[in-house]
């Protein structure tokens, strides 16, 4: 994966959450987090473990997750969070999934916690 793919990757991750509204993150290698099922293969395949950390986290602070761990509090922030559980964030199944499926790469390719 090149440094300009990662870039407009990034770019991506950081506008919505900028913006402050409940959006969907979309990847052109992947879709987008809200309508489209992330495939493993794809994930073990290609991001790294930061990115698969913000790709997964990314979903959750778009619906106000409200963040424990001083890493994701020094990447999203908590500002205008609702909840610590997931369960009570209002995501739909393919958020549900993609989260699901993004940890299981993470794990998979023994990315930290």
């Amino acid at each position: 994966m090149t440094r300009r793919f990662i870039a407009a990757l990034l770019v991506v991750v950081a506008a919505p959450l900028a913006v402050g509204g409940a959006r969907a993150d979309c990847y052109d290698v992947f879709g987008c987090s809200n309508r489209d099922l992330f495939r493993m293969q794809d994930l073990v395949n290609g991001p790294n473990c930061e990115f698969l950390y913000t790709m997964r986290n990314a979903i959750y602070a778009q619906h106000g997750y409200c963040f424990r761990t001083k890493r994701g509090i020094a990447t999203f922030g908590n500002a205008n969070c609702v909840s610590s559980n997931p369960e009570a964030l209002g995501l739909n199944r393919v958020e549900r999934a993609n989260a699901a499926t993004i940890l299981k790469a993470e794990r998979q390719l023994g990315c930290p916690e």
